[in-house]
């Protein structure tokens, strides 16, 4: 009778599970897959010549293009993210220690009004807001602080960093959030109690019972910043592309999709490292902190 009921019990599991695995494997996996092996495959003249080779990779490991490509990838989703956590960590500390808690609520409703948006929409905006007579050079000009409008704003990697922060910044503010609600406030009670500053008491214990959603924040906006596309695009002017552009120039410009997929499968092992390493950080501040 156990050994019956503890099947249906497994066939229901398996029905539960069931939709949620075909999906992850036919949206996730199967590009993922397809793209793999397309890797290895050779480039012909309009079509693709399904024989097994290293050369793709070898050239893309041999390409300084890529190198410089990437290289510039890593250091502006860097950028983005130290600006977005360092500008969500205030926020997130705000909304946890000084709202009320009944206006909690209001608070994270108004910090993901942005989601209502479209991605593409926001930076269009940041694209007007930062043009040459945009916004910004206008009220510049109406005040008197510049004589001229500013030429540059737009088209530069500053430009880049200010407009995926702003749109990456709910998903580094709500995870420190989350972490800055899970301290015990006895434990910082218990620091000024023993005579320590509220500086200290944050430096010694909320800065350190936080780092999970720090860490947490860091991964979630490091992973999708390196591979953005529409930005460098739009903001950037296709003057300072990033790996995502280099990728979709091989797949569709050049048609050497063998090439650009091999591009893809070597950026997404670099960023599997470096988030296999925030994940290491994450579990050793978890374990810490326990």
């Amino acid at each position: 009778m156990s050994a019956t009921r503890f099947d249906a019990e497994a066939r229901q599991g398996l029905a539960m599970v069931a939709p949620p695995l075909i999906y992850a494997v036919l949206i996730l996996a199967a590009p993922v897959m397809t793209i793999l092996a397309y890797s290895f495959f050779k480039d012909g003249y309009l079509e693709i010549i399904r024989e097994f080779t290293l050369e793709n990779y070898r050239m893309v490991l041999a390409d300084p293009v890529f190198h410089k490509v990437m290289l510039r990838s890593v250091v502006v989703a860097v950028l983005v993210t130290l600006a977005t956590v360092l500008l969500a960590f205030p926020v997130a500390y705000f909304l946890s220690f000084m709202v009320r808690p009944e206006r909690k609520a209001m608070w994270i409703f108004l910090i993901t009004i942005p989601f209502w948006t479209s991605y593409l929409i926001r930076v269009f905006l940041w694209k007007a807001l930062l043009a040459e007579n945009g916004v910004v050079n206008s009220i510049l000009l109406q005040l008197h602080i510049i004589s001229e409008p500013i030429s540059n704003m737009l088209f530069n990697v500053e430009a880049m960093v200010i407009t995926l922060a702003h749109a990456y910044a709910p998903f580094a503010i709500l995870p420190i959030y989350v972490a800055l609600e899970k301290i015990d406030r006895s434990l910082l009670e218990a620091g000024r109690d023993l005579g320590e500053s509220r500086l200290m008491t944050f430096w010694r214990v909320t800065l350190p019972l936080a780092m999970p959603g720090v860490i947490a924040a860091t991964l979630i906006v490091f992973i999708p910043t390196i591979g953005d596309y529409v930005t460098p695009e739009l903001i950037g002017g296709g003057k300072v592309p990033l790996i995502a552009n280099m990728v979709q120039a091989n797949m569709l410009a050049i048609d050497n999709k063998p090439m650009g997929s091999a591009l893809a499968v070597t950026a997404m092992l670099i960023v599997a490292v470096m988030s296999l390493i925030f994940v290491f950080l994450n579990r050793k501040f978890l374990r810490v902190t326990s």
